[in-house]
């Protein structure tokens, strides 16, 4: 059986590691338009920035070793240029311009994504960049060693864009991040993101939040960033992080079916419309594990799972791709965000009727020293109960807790059950009530009717008329320190001596720093006859987001003071 593989990064060379581990026999060639194969793409960011200080280990595998090793044929600098699907053969074009051609009798397309470059005026000028692969790399690289840029203006606050805003900051270059829709890295809701605009805002990244960038322009030979209805930024780089598109053109023209945006459609099996033609990686469309929809998930380790399936199919298996969840984890100075499932955005855009529940618990036990506190979001399916998504930003122990929440996830678990995971204690790593068992009790309070809950932007249609009571049970340091506007401050330890001042009629909504005491006093109240409301994720959440919407918006936010 002979296998050609076009695209030797992580899908291509994990399908072909794969198939040589299954079949001995198989004459399996990779062709790679590119120098190098098998290198970490997700690494880039940080060799630019000195972190990964050797170039050498951002390559897993060289094609030499690889070939040694699988004994595969390994072709560089081999651009595949047409597949006839007919006759079965590729045709491939050498660094030198000839070309040749090549039979297969099963054919895989692992060509991955290409940075987004919109069609802007000046695109191509000098000192703009994006950044994808090795070449990318070593031109960003040389360009920093050799004009000392003590400026840069990053497009876009995903993944790529964010690393590289914090890599760029950590060689002393000033940077601005300019985001076309009101938050940084979609994955996370506003809210949620807010955490990491503070934190990329401490370290003196500027933020430009709702611009649009129209084009470019030069001047003294550094590039000039022009955005609408606003003035232009000048500064000595540029890089573009506004996203991938599937490189799915030699696909397209093979007469392949083709999916969302022009990814390659494929089914559970990796198998393309065409037989015996597979495809994996950033350029296909997947399911998703959640919602069922097809969508575009760029992310290295679904794509390794892709390899590995389409290799089993290609040499006689029943491997079956059961989607993605978008399980990512991103790093932001000291800070770390992660999400998994999906957030609120696309919930909503499915029509999926959801809760969610919003809590800030210390990384490990609260006595032990180190403790710091995280802020996580748990979606679940109101209904059903069906665990939808988590989003968590904090600094240690953020990476444990949303990979215990996405094994949840793909085992079917539901939301209330997370309070029977029984998780490593001891008092460096976790409290004896793990965080994740804490979103547990807390929805199955919720769904228990033990609690009822108002969320950060209930509170601006909250009434100060005498129609409700609005208590906060913080103390009175805490509360001098900063509280919403018509909240009046009883601890929560005083509480019972007050409660003959409340009238039982009106609806009672309390606030505390972390929605802990404001649980215990709503529990206290409600026994005593009263409708009662605790603020999800307490003040502490909800001073986060309202401060980040005034330095959004350069005002100060409605409803707070001293803040």
């Amino acid at each position: 059986m002979k296998i050609i593989i076009i695209g030797g990064v992580a899908g291509g060379a994990t399908t072909a590691a794969r198939i040589r581990r299954t079949n001995e026999a198989a004459e399996i060639i990779l062709l790679e338009k590119g120098k190098y194969i098998s290198y970490a793409n997700c690494g880039l960011p940080y060799y630019i920035g000195g972190v990964i200080k050797e170039r050498e280990k951002l390559f897993v595998q060289t094609p030499e070793a690889f070939s040694t090793r699988f004994r595969v044929d390994v072709r560089t600098e081999n651009e595949v240029i047409f597949i006839d699907r007919k006759r079965k053969t590729v045709t491939v074009r050498q660094s030198s311009g000839d070309t040749y051609e090549e039979s297969y009798d099963k054919l895989l397309i692992s060509t991955g994504a290409s940075p987004v470059r919109p069609p802007l005026p000046g695109i191509d000028l000098n000192g703009i960049f994006t950044l994808r692969n090795v070449a990318d790399t070593d031109r960003i690289k040389e360009y920093i060693n050799s004009h000392a840029p003590r400026k840069a203006v990053v497009i876009g606050a995903g993944f790529i864009g964010l690393e590289m805003a914090e890599n760029l900051t950590a060689m002393g270059i000033s940077v601005t991040v300019i985001q076309r829709s009101n938050q940084l890295f979609a994955p996370m809701d506003a809210d949620m993101a807010s955490f990491i605009h503070a934190q990329m805002r401490s370290h003196g990244v500027k933020i430009e939040l709702e611009k649009t960038v129209t084009g470019f322009s030069s001047k003294g030979g550094k590039p000039v960033t022009m955005i609408k209805d606003s003035e232009p930024i000048s500064s000595d780089m540029v890089l573009l992080g506004v996203g991938v598109e599937p490189d799915t053109a030699l696909a397209e023209k093979a007469g392949l079916a083709l999916g969302i945006r022009g990814a390659v459609a494929v089914n559970e099996y990796m198998e393309t419309s065409v037989p015996d033609i597979y495809a994996v990686g950033d350029a296909v469309e997947v399911s998703h594990f959640v919602t069922g929809k097809k969508s575009l998930i760029s992310l290295a380790g679904p794509a390794n799972k892709q390899g590995r399936i389409a290799a089993d199919n290609i040499c006689g298996g029943n491997s079956m791709f059961k989607g993605t969840q978008g399980s990512s984890v991103i790093k932001i100075f000291e800070m770390t965000g992660a999400v998994t499932g999906i957030n609120e955005k696309t919930a909503e855009a499915a029509g999926i009727v959801y809760d969610k529940v919003v809590l800030s618990p210390v990384s490990h036990a609260a006595y032990y020293p180190g403790g710091q506190t995280m802020y996580m979001k748990v979606l679940y399916e109101k209904e059903t109960l069906r665990l939808l998504g988590a989003q968590i930003a904090g600094y240690e122990g953020v990476d444990k807790r949303i990979d215990v929440i996405a094994a949840a996830i793909r085992a079917g678990m539901t939301a209330d059950k997370l309070v029977e995971l029984e998780l490593a204690y001891a008092p460096p790593y976790s409290s004896a009530k793990d965080p994740v068992n804490m979103a547990g009790f807390m929805i199955e309070n919720l769904e228990t009717e033990k609690v009822a809950q108002f969320h950060w932007n209930n509170v601006e249609k909250l009434k100060c008329d005498g129609s409700m009571t609005l208590i906060d049970v913080r103390t009175a340091e805490e509360f001098d320190s900063g509280h919403i506007k018509g909240f009046f401050n009883i601890p929560v330890d005083e509480l019972r001596e007050h409660i003959e001042e409340f009238d039982i009629k009106k609806p009672v909504y309390v606030v505390c720093q972390s929605g802990l005491r404001s649980y215990i006093a709503c529990c206290i109240l409600s026994q005593y006859g009263f409708e009662c409301y605790n603020l999800s994720g307490g003040y502490g959440f909800y001073s986060a987001v309202m401060h980040e919407k005034q330095m959004a918006k350069s005002a100060y936010p409605c409803g707070m003071e001293k803040c």
